[in-house]
């Protein structure tokens, strides 16, 4: 059952992927997702696609340091320690460490090199994968279950499927950057088709191997000392180093314009060091990887990958006069995303609250 809202997600974030093609077509200037925002609604369309965008780039940010410190804490057991009359516990630690690991490569202006290791990531992916299938095989068996029926978690569920799936702000990017840009559909087929395998197996083994036991990160579950064990961790481990800097670049050039900082290099520094701090503060407050990428799915993945291509592509062609029957099509997927998100993201915060 579950497994079928997945595909259900999957195949309504790939027809919001198409109709973005469509308002990219339109005009051959827009080049990024706040163009799009722009041709549609002037300046308050770039405007708001902006904050949506720099709010979940900046929580998934967040996300990549809890999901460090976790990972940590579970390699490096029950470690605390004093610390000026402070007692400090393991995450906490290993969260800071990853931040004074990841800060120098929040300074840096040519990403090239970090924009090369984030596309390890799918190779990561795969890596992770097949060494929860060894694992399966070698140590735990595919054989536990889990209630058949639980309505309470189809929120936070739902949430995370489109967390999967919410890549569409840097679609235009790659559709502009394309030399045959009429292929962008088959990319699109190609990409969801890899994801929505990659994904959708990782849940099931997920599921069959630790039923109702599963953490929010698998890696969280892998028995410790086991080789198959410590791929799967150090890979996970990895990425997060790489993508911070990325992740975060976008937010810290936006500010950095708008505070007439983009020339001044130790200026630059502090905002980028600044923006960490507050990633740490947020990450140490709010120390939950499941419940936070729920939060990011419900409120802002549902968002900038549903409701905005919707609203931009019957704004642009209003006038164009497309079929009935295809605005139905969007009056739905809209009208089911708002359900969706309302319930998520009020069901995640009533958990983070509650968890606190």
């Amino acid at each position: 059952m579950s497994v079928a809202l997945f595909f259900a997600v999957a195949i309504v974030c790939f027809y919001t992927g198409l109709l973005l093609q469509r308002c990219m077509d339109a005009d051959p200037h827009i080049r990024s997702y706040s163009d799009i925002g722009e041709f549609a609604f002037g300046q308050r369309g770039r405007i708001t696609v902006a904050i949506f965008m720099y709010i979940e780039l900046y929580l998934i940010a967040v996300s990549f340091l809890i999901l460090e410190c976790d990972n940590l804490d579970n390699l490096f057991p029950n470690l605390e320690f004093q610390f000026l009359s402070q007692e400090i516990k393991g995450k906490q630690f290993f969260l800071l460490i990853s931040a004074l690991i990841v800060l120098p490569t929040t300074w840096l202006r040519n990403l090239d090199g970090l924009a090369y290791i984030s596309a390890g990531g799918v190779v990561a992916s795969v890596v992770l994968l097949c060494s929860l299938i060894w694992i399966g095989v070698t140590e735990t068996g595919f054989q536990k279950k889990g209630r058949l029926v639980n309505f309470s978690g189809l929120p936070t569920a739902l949430g995370l499927f489109f967390v999967c799936f919410t890549s569409h702000a840097v679609f235009p990017t790659i559709h502009a950057s394309m030399r045959e840009k009429t292929r962008f559909s088959k990319v699109l087929q190609i990409s969801f088709a890899l994801c929505t395998f990659n994904y959708g197996a990782m849940a099931i083994l997920g599921y069959l191997m630790y039923g109702d036991d599963l953490q929010s990160q698998v890696t969280l579950n892998l028995p410790a000392g086991k080789i198959g064990s410590k791929i799967a961790i150090y890979t996970t481990l990895i990425n997060p180093f790489a993508k911070y800097a990325l992740t975060i670049t976008p937010i810290a050039l936006s500010i950095e314009e708008w505070l007439a900082f983009r020339h001044k290099r130790s200026y630059s520094i502090l905002v980028r060091t600044l923006l960490l701090l507050s990633t740490v503060m947020t990450a140490l407050s709010i120390p939950f990887f499941g419940l936070l990428m729920a939060f990011i799915g419900s409120s802002l993945s549902i968002m900038v990958s549903v409701l905005f291509p919707c609203v931009f592509y019957m704004k642009i062609y209003r006038d164009s006069g497309r079929s009935r029957v295809e605005m139905a099509v969007i009056g739905g997927v809209m009208a089911a995303g708002i359900l969706v998100s309302v319930v998520g993201t009020y069901s995640s915060v009533l958990q983070i609250i509650g968890s606190l």
